[in-house]
């Protein structure tokens, strides 16, 4: 799936008939717990968040995106031992064993509302977005599990299972936008605020359990003369302490990307992909763990389909990722499934730009 949020810049550099339609792209923030990485496993950055015309400027006014995504994802050694460790509330300093295996599936629903000022800020176009996701997440682990009674561990094989129905987190985004002819330029601001139904006895969760900010940038090539499409976009994450269990993940750097074809004015195929690194050691992992960095590599198709209703306009989307040298993290594969719909675009908008057309 492309970034939906960005297509309508590009349609309207291909002709007067817009190509596709405003949507948020926040859906980055919102992964349950199973398919993530650093404390437990688990990150606040969902690669694949971004992919084509992540950068075009979008069409002012309101937009609404619902993103339906589900996951499959699964680790051993010890990204899975750290979610033993959290739900056990074992101390840092017990000898867990590493032959535990871990599974998790993620359905989620996000609805998140969006809105792209008119009046430039910077020479640039400004948008915001507050989101938030209603999921259900279920984890199991399995192997030789280690618990805490009181001052004493205990050690046994077994398998434990939990599913969670529930709300998430709140995940605020601000992004400024410059496009000049086929060059098209993005930084954004986003943030977790944790209000998300979380505990650290549980092996599934919603929320994430602490804040943490993004900041980053990105650029898009396209060429509405040709219908060809590239773009990629990378950032940093701070993670903040999770007060309820003494963790703090360390630093991590994205990077998702995203080349497509308009075979029509509404019809996109291509490519997505995404690298995830841990930059920096999480504090407060067990000494058995090591410095406990995460990484996966991400890759798939997508498709999209822009069209109207009414005077407004609409887009659908799906694009999947199947993940790849995973290190400290699940790992599996993941399915995006967006609808999204904005306003009209105004005359002036959708009459042909006068910027010059590369053929």
């Amino acid at each position: 799936m492309t970034s939906p949020e960005s297509l309508n810049s590009g349609s309207r550099l291909f002709s007067r008939r817009p190509t596709a339609v405003v949507a948020v792209t926040v859906v980055a923030l919102l992964s349950p717990q199973a398919a993530r990485a650093d404390e437990s496993g688990i990150s606040y950055w969902l690669p694949g968040l971004y992919g084509s015309m992540s950068a075009t400027p979008t069409t002012p006014g309101w937009s609404i995106a619902a993103i339906y995504y589900h996951a499959n994802a699964g680790a051993s050694g010890a990204a899975a031992a750290s979610r033993e460790v959290q739900i056990g509330r074992l101390s840092t300093a017990v000898a867990v064993d590493l032959n535990v295996a871990l599974r998790g599936q993620a359905d989620l629903m996000l609805i998140a509302p969006t809105y792209t000022f008119a009046t430039p800020v910077l020479g640039g176009q400004l948008s915001t977005t507050l989101a938030s996701i209603y999921a259900r997440n279920s984890a199991s682990i399995a192997g030789t599990l280690t618990t805490a009674v009181g001052p004493i561990s205990i050690t046994r094989n077994g398998l434990l299972e939990e599913a969670v129905i529930s709300y998430g987190d709140l995940y605020p985004t601000a992004k400024l936008k410059w496009n000049t002819g086929v060059h098209n330029f993005i930084v954004y601001g986003t943030g977790n605020i944790p209000i998300g139904d979380y505990s650290p006895n549980r092996l599934a969760n919603i929320g994430l359990g602490h804040g943490a900010v993004d900041v980053g940038g990105g650029y898009t090539y396209f060429n509405p003369a040709t219908g060809l499409e590239l773009s990629g976009v990378g950032g940093l994450t701070y993670n903040f302490k999770n007060r309820d269990t003494q963790y703090q993940s360390g630093v991590d750097f994205h990077f998702d990307w995203g080349a497509s074809q308009f075979l029509s004015k509404q019809v996109f195929v291509g490519l997505v992909g995404y690298v995830y690194q841990q930059i920096t050691d999480d504090f407060g992992q067990p000494a058995v763990l090591g410095s406990f960095r995460s990484r996966v590599f991400g890759i798939g198709p997508q498709i999209g389909y822009a069209f109207q209703i009414g005077s407004n306009q609409a887009f659908l989307g799906v694009k999947g990722y199947g993940e790849f040298a995973a290190q400290n993290r699940p790992s599996g594969w993941n399915t995006w499934l967006t609808f999204s719909i904005s306003e009209a675009v105004p005359a002036s908008i959708a009459t042909p730009t006068k910027h010059p057309m590369h053929k």
